[in-house]
C-alpha cells in the first residue's frame, strides 16, 4: 500500500508542478522583471542584477522561517495565476465554440459567410471553366494538372474559412458544426443527442485518442489565456508583448490542429460504432450488416431526445 501511495503522490506532485507551478512561476518571473525594469530600462541587465543583490542582502532572508514563507507565497501565487489561466482558458473555449446570437457574433458570422461565398464562387467558376483534356478508359474526365492545382488551391482557401457555409462566428464552431451536419446528412442522427451515449461504449484506445485531441484543444485555449496575461504585462514592460504574440500564434495553430483532429475522430467514431449503439438500444439486430440507415438514425435521435 505504501509504494502505491508513494507512486500516486509522486504523479500528483509532478502534475501539480507541470500544470500549475511552472507556468505560473514563469509568469511571475516575467512580471517581476517587467516591474523592475519598465519601458525605459527594458534591457538593463545591470539594474536587474542590482535589484536581485539588494533583495538577497536583506537580513530577513537569512531566517529559515522567512525564506520558507516567501517560497510558499511564491508557489501559492504561481498556482493561483495558473488557476486563473485555466478559468480564462475555459471561457476562451466557450467563446471559440459559441453559436453567437449577440449582434457582434451575428455580424462576424455574416462577414465570414460573405467571404466563404466569394471563395466558393471562385471554386465553382474554376471547375466550370476547367477544360478536359480527354476521357480515361473507365470514363473519368481528365483535366490539365495546372488547372487541378488551381482548383485545389481555391478549395483550400475556401476551407480555411469553413468546410461548409459558415453558421457560427468562428472557424472552431463551424468545424464542429460541419461534423454534426455531415453525420446528420449521412445517417439522419442528431450528433448532440448521440454522442454522450456513443462515448459510453467506445473502446479504450478510441477514447484515449479523442480525449487526447480534446486535451490538446484545451491546452491551446490555456496558452491563449497566458498570452492575454503577457499582453497585460506589456503595459509595464513592452518585451512581454513579444511573448504574448508568440503564445497567440502557437495557440492558434495548436487549437486548429487539435479541434480538427477532434472533429475527425468524433465523425470516425460514429462511422465505426454507430451501428453498435443502435444494436445496443434495440433498434437493429445485433447481427445486422451494412451502413447505419437513415430511418435507424432518425429512431436513435427520437429515442435519445426523449420528450424534447
Amino acid at each position: 500500500m505504501n509504494p502505491l501511495l508513494a507512486t500516486l503522490g509522486g504523479k500528483l506532485t509532478e502534475r501539480w508542478l507541470n500544470l500549475l507551478v511552472l507556468p505560473g512561476a514563469l509568469f511571475l518571473a516575467v512580471a517581476a522583471v517587467g516591474a523592475t525594469l519598465g519601458h525605459r530600462h527594458w534591457h538593463d541587465v545591470e539594474r536587474l542584477r542590482g535589484t536581485l543583490d539588494d533583495l538577497a542582502a536583506r537580513p530577513a532572508l537569512d531566517r529559515t522561517g522567512t525564506a520558507a514563507i516567501l517560497v510558499a507565497f511564491v508557489l501559492l501565487t504561481a498556482a493561483a495565476a495558473s488557476l486563473a489561466a485555466q478559468f480564462l482558458g475555459g471561457a476562451i473555449e466557450r467563446y471559440w465554440l459559441r453559436f453567437g446570437r449577440d449582434p457582434l457574433s451575428r455580424a462576424l458570422t455574416a462577414r465570414r459567410e460573405r467571404q466563404w461565398s466569394e471563395r466558393d464562387a471562385k471554386v465553382a467558376d474554376a471547375v466550370a471553366h476547367a477544360g478536359p483534356t480527354g476521357v480515361a478508359a473507365n470514363g473519368t474526365v481528365t483535366i490539365p494538372r495546372s488547372t487541378w492545382a488551381r482548383i485545389q488551391a481555391l478549395t483550400e482557401a475556401r476551407d480555411r474559412i469553413a468546410l461548409r457555409a459558415p453558421a457560427r462566428p468562428t472557424w472552431y464552431g463551424d468545424r464542429m458544426q460541419a461534423t454534426a451536419d455531415r453525420v446528420e446528412a449521412a445517417y439522419g442522427v442528431d450528433l448532440a443527442a448521440l454522442w454522450p451515449r456513443l462515448w459510453l461504449i467506445l473502446p479504450e484506445p478510441a477514447g484515449r485518442q479523442i480525449q487526447s485531441a480534446r486535451d490538446s484543444f484545451s491546452a491551446a485555449a490555456r496558452l491563449t489565456a497566458w498570452g492575454v496575461g503577457y499582453a497585460l504585462l506589456a503595459c509595464w514592460w513592452w518585451p512581454a508583448a513579444l511573448v504574448a504574440v508568440a503564445c497567440a500564434s502557437v495557440a492558434r495553430s495548436r487549437a486548429r490542429a487539435g479541434l480538427d483532429a477532434l472533429a475527425g475522430l468524433i465523425e470516425a467514431a460514429v462511422d465505426v460504432h454507430g451501428r453498435e449503439l443502435a444494436a445496443r438500444v434495440g433498434l437493429i439486430a445485433p447481427d445486422a450488416t451494412g451502413l447505419l440507415a437513415h430511418d435507424t438514425g432518425d429512431g436513435m435521435s427520437e429515442v435519445f431526445r426523449k420528450a424534447e
